[in-house]
């Protein structure tokens, strides 16, 4: 049965997350699947506090746990991470993967190359709003524009990280929109961990990072390093930074399978509101980053940093990447990349 069938969600949202996972679990009552579903479910992630809920579910076996749930007590969950936008895809693509959690930057960039195939690919739900900060070592820098030749920014993936668009979009903010490239040549692809090592010891070829949690609180921790730029500023507001997303065909050989994952996420998203302690060091426990519990839980208490389902202000990205050529579709409003049982959510 396909996804393409459309629940009925109530038209008041006052309670966005409480609402919106109550839909998705009455969406999945209301699907009856066709054939067997799989038998296990793959899942890549990438690094950084921004994917906690999907750390969550993997510590807590919340996917095996609401699938046993409903019946189905034979899910195996395979669980793999990555860095960068590019690596994420091209697993999903390869069928490496059936779930890939990455930036809305890359998850537009596949949805308008694949869009009307069979490997049709769109966002199931999203994951976080967190913001992406820039950092440097150099003290001469108050701005990107006093970025030289000299200077080299770390990010997961040129061009395609969320990290990469974002600050292409704050170039052409700057310098117009024929100049949203003028940054790149200072650009260089490191994943965070390595890249946070090599702002905190000094050493190495970089001397700015364009990171997210928990790296940035690390490093505007050490004397020496400040903040240059936040996502917030370009997007203006709060603005969903990781999504999770799969091809059509996999959701629709296997809804059930596909709605018991965001299902979880959904209780992981609750468990971090609850329990931010727990939340923590859970956290710590799966990734071993060197930091603390407390540190994660201050993070955690920072308003800036959200975990729903609902998408927010993902549109500007898509406009950008339409307008500078990298997605030839431009898309209507968030739903159109995302599938249909998600569109009862509150997003943007």
């Amino acid at each position: 049965m396909s996804l393409r069938r459309k629940p009925n969600f109530p038209a008041s949202q006052s309670r966005v997350f409480a609402i919106g996972v109550a839909c998705l679990v009455g969406a999945l009552a209301a699907i009856a699947p066709a054939r067997a579903e799989v038998s296990e479910v793959r899942i890549v992630r990438q690094f950084g506090i921004h994917y906690l809920p999907l750390v969550i579910m993997e510590h807590e076996n919340l996917i095996e746990k609401a699938s046993a749930a409903e019946g189905r007590k034979d899910l195996k969950v395979t669980w793999a991470r990555l860095s960068g936008g590019a690596s994420v895809n091209d697993a999903l693509l390869a069928k490496a993967v059936d779930l890939s959690a990455g930036g809305v930057g890359p998850l537009l960039v596949l949805w308008d190359r694949s869009k009307g195939g069979k490997r049709d690919v769109k966002a199931l739900a999203a994951v976080s709003d967190v913001p992406m900060t820039l950092t440097t070592l150099n003290p001469k820098i108050k701005s990107i524009e006093d970025f030289t030749d000299k200077d080299k920014i770390a990010l997961p993936a040129v061009k395609t990280s969320m990290q990469a668009v974002t600050l292409q979009m704050a170039a052409a903010k700057k310098w117009g929109p024929k100049e949203f490239e003028r940054l790149d040549r200072l650009t260089m692809s490191l994943p965070h961990p390595d890249a946070t090592t090599a702002m905190l010891s000094g050493a190495g070829q970089i001397n700015s990072h364009f990171t997210a949690a928990p790296f940035d609180f690390l490093q505007l921790k050490t004397p020496g390093i400040h903040a240059v730029l936040d996502s917030y500023e370009v997007y203006g507001g709060p603005a969903t930074l990781i999504l999770l997303y799969a091809a059509q065909s996999f959701c629709d050989d296997n809804p059930k399978t596909c709605l018991t994952v965001v299902k979880a996420m959904g209780q992981a998203m609750d468990l971090v509101r609850s329990d931010k302690k727990r939340a923590a060091e859970i956290y710590l426990s799966v990734t071993k980053e060197k930091t603390t519990a407390e540190d994660l839980v201050a993070m955690l208490e920072n308003p800036k940093i959200q975990f729903r389902l609902e998408p927010s202000a993902t549109i500007p990205a898509a406009e950008f990447l339409h307008s500078t050529g990298r997605i030839k579709n431009k898309p209507a409003s968030w739903k159109d990349y995302f599938f249909p049982f998600s569109h009862g959510l509150n997003g943007s």
